[in-house]
């Protein structure tokens, strides 16, 4: 299939336009899409694919979080459990014309022979694990964009303003406690369910463990190249319990990076 990046990359544009750009939350969002566009792009490439299959993967990144535009409009919030998925909202605002800016697929892309990839790619790219039943190009376009987007929202979430991105101001996080619930699901190398997030600090040690979902070597290496997990890792609680808690979890990480042959900063 053909897809012409300047095309897709004028329909952002203009889908976004519809949107209030002095909101923080979708500058935010703006931003965060083209580099996970432009994650997906390296990440693809690392995996030897074709140039359609590379452009293909690009354009599920900068499709991925259209929903979250819809959302901020609708509830001002980034918080699915307290408004809707944002990623199913994307894939109606693309595929079904959601109430709101539609994003209308055929804007992004003439050929229609990928659009059942694409909005698998974007429904699914949030979700605590894919759903059985993908077929294998499929499943890799998926673990691509979600491994992008797990990359960046690192980033997000260490440059980020707390107020911007929690519910929770940065006094709150600071003096938070950490869920021993949490702390064992990271040392069991696993992703953190939304419903075991009890304290702020919660929700940081749950976007560090995006780094355990991670699939492809290239995810991996990129993540640990730009350090922000480690940062968030080691942020100056005020709560000595919690602060600890993260230290040792900082050693815990490194030591298996070392492990795995990845060399941490």
């Amino acid at each position: 299939m053909h897809i012409d990046r300047t095309q897709a990359l004028q329909a952002f544009k203009s889908y976004v336009a519809a949107y209030d750009p002095t909101n923080p939350r979708i500058a935010l969002k703006v931003s965060h899409t083209y580099r996970v566009a432009s994650l997906c792009d390296d990440i693809a490439r690392s995996l030897d694919l074709s140039d359609d299959q590379v452009d293909l993967a690009w354009l599920c990144g900068l499709l991925h979080d259209v929903g979250r535009f819809e959302q901020v409009r609708r509830y001002d919030t980034f918080l699915d459990s307290k408004s809707v998925s944002h990623a199913l909202l994307g894939a109606q605002v693309l595929f079904e014309g959601a109430t709101g800016p539609t994003g209308d697929i055929r804007r992004f892309v003439e050929d229609d022979s990928a659009d059942d990839a694409i909005r698998s790619a974007v429904a699914y790219h949030s979700a605590l694990a894919l759903p059985d039943g993908l077929d294998a190009q499929t499943r890799r376009l998926c673990d691509i964009v979600r491994d992008a987007d797990k990359i960046d929202i690192l980033k997000v979430n260490h440059d980020s303003p707390v107020d911007d991105i929690y519910p929770f101001g940065e006094k709150d996080l600071r003096a938070s406690d950490v869920s021993p619930q949490v702390v064992d699901t990271f040392l069991q190398h696993r992703t953190v369910p939304h419903a075991i997030r009890r304290h702020p600090a919660d929700m940081v040690l749950g976007h560090v463990c995006f780094v355990w979902g991670l699939v492809y070597p290239r995810s991996l290496e990129l993540a640990v190249q730009q350090g922000y997990v480690f940062d968030m890792l080691e942020r100056d609680f005020a709560n000595e319990r919690t602060r600890n808690t993260f230290r040792q979890l900082d050693r815990h990480l490194r030591e298996w990076l070392q492990q795995e042959g990845v060399a941490s900063n």
